[in-house]
């Protein structure tokens, strides 16, 4: 028997050592590290959000006296939103208020997040500067914008004003919250301007994944920079086009924060900036003795109609990505 007989024979006979079963792959830890670390943001997520809903949906279907719960009404307080003072003259011009403040996000804030996106990506200087510059406000509660931005509208010491009395633009200095006529554009561009690094990053990690030979061959092709844009990078980036749209979509629909700073919980002036959350705020707190089961009905509402059109929306960029290849 040669040397390496013995060997083969050796290994044979060597028992072999179990392996040890990971998480997800070579060098991962086990399912019960995984499940350890995913456990807190589990219960915090069930805690302050899956439990809350449940809870709204079945508080709607009762009668509350106070704090007190009554008997079982059906959908009487669903029928009492369209059909109760104020609120059946409150909930569409909100709901109304709200398709205004998407439209004008996707338009200014979208828009511009795609140029700064690709700007910074064919510009190497100063790319990381910018980039946090432009990130930083959403990182900014949105009631201290909102505050900062009445400060600065403001129509005795604001500089906005300031600056167009400065320029010779005096005629074009107004109360910007207090006309009806612009207080909702200007909440809407203020809102803009914190959640424009949002949609920049999204785009820019999009455009950085297109690979440089689609573009290098289009140009030898003879496009131009237009036509490599909208030929090339634009629909590949409709998967990133579909998450900015749903994301901005369910966050002008659930606004609050930065209405409420900057017009009031009413939606001042005379509820031109009234929102649905500001709406949900009033019923639920300043509602009355059934307060509860409205609110309550309110917001199941919101979740089905929010959620719903998500998922339209989502299953039509999912189409048109299949129509891409």
């Amino acid at each position: 028997m040669t040397v390496s007989d013995t060997a083969v024979s050796a290994d044979k006979i060597r028992p072999k050592r179990r392996k040890r079963h990971t998480g997800v792959g070579s060098g991962a830890p086990s399912w019960g590290v995984i499940l350890l670390f995913i456990l807190p943001a589990f219960l915090l997520y069930t805690t302050f959000m899956v439990w809350p809903l449940f809870q709204s949906l079945y508080f709607s279907f009762f009668e509350f006296k106070g704090l007190a719960r009554g008997g079982f009404v059906g959908l009487r307080n669903f029928h009492e939103l369209f059909t109760r003072y104020p609120l059946n003259e409150q909930l569409p011009q909100a709901f109304l208020h709200n398709v205004y403040f998407f439209i004008g996000t996707m338009l200014i804030q979208n828009t511009l997040g795609l140029l700064f996106a690709k700007l910074l990506y064919t510009s190497r200087f100063g790319k990381r500067f910018f980039q946090t510059v432009y990130t930083m406000p959403y990182l900014i509660s949105a009631l201290v914008v909102g505050y900062l931005w009445s400060l600065m509208l403001n129509p005795l010491f604001g500089p906005v004003n300031q600056v167009l009395k400065a320029i010779g633009l005096g005629a074009l200095a107004k109360p910007w919250l207090g006309d009806p006529a612009t207080a909702l554009p200007a909440i809407i561009l203020a809102n803009a301007w914190q959640w424009v690094g949002f949609p920049m990053l999204l785009f820019s990690a999009g455009l950085a994944n297109i690979t440089d030979d689609l573009r290098e061959a289009a140009r030898i092709d003879g496009a131009t920079g237009w036509q490599l844009f909208r030929r090339i990078e634009f629909p590949l980036l409709l998967p990133v086009i579909g998450i900015v749209t749903v994301l901005t979509f369910i966050g002008n629909f659930n606004a609050f924060g930065i209405v409420w700073a900057m017009g009031g919980v009413n939606g001042e002036p005379a509820g031109a900036t009234d929102v649905l959350g500001l709406v949900f705020y009033r019923t639920a707190f300043r509602g009355g003795v059934d307060a509860f089961g409205l609110a309550s009905a309110l917001a199941v509402l919101m979740f089905i109609f929010i959620f719903g059109v998500s998922m339209v929306m989502l299953r039509y960029f999912r189409h048109l990505e299949e129509n891409l290849t």
